[in-house]
């Protein structure tokens, strides 16, 4: 694994924050999912053209989403709308066109403090 520069501390704390009505709070979790996203594609050794990452802002009421897509993985970092959930979307895929993929896995912003734990965790999607 490569030097990673990245907050994981700043980033589970804003993630565990409902960024909704909060544009600033919000503007900071998207960047910061964006940055993410690409960390992540960079630890799994995605080539540059080989995957998206797509921001979705969304309405002023929820968080919006970052979306990492390759040809075989999906991950979405996104706040549910449910209250206490925590978790973000990760499953498998088909091509950058299949949006519906495999079965859907649920990963909890606080375990990205082991962040090496979550890259092998989307090895085994």
């Amino acid at each position: 694994m490569t030097t990673i520069k990245f907050n994981f501390n700043e980033y589970v704390n804003i993630s565990s924050q409902n960024v909704g009505y909060n544009p600033e709070a919000k503007d900071q979790f998207l960047k910061m999912s964006r940055k993410l996203a690409a960390i992540t594609a960079q630890e799994l050794g995605l080539e540059k053209g080989s995957y998206d990452i797509r921001v979705n802002k969304a309405g002023v009421a929820v968080s919006g989403e970052v979306t990492l897509h390759s040809d075989n993985l999906y991950v979405q970092f996104g706040q549910s709308a449910m209250p206490g959930n925590g978790r973000f979307l990760c499953r498998s895929c088909k091509g950058r066109k299949d949006y519906t993929g495999g079965s859907n896995q649920w990963y909890k912003f606080e375990d990205l403090r082991d962040f090496g734990r979550f890259i092998d965790f989307l090895k085994r999607i």
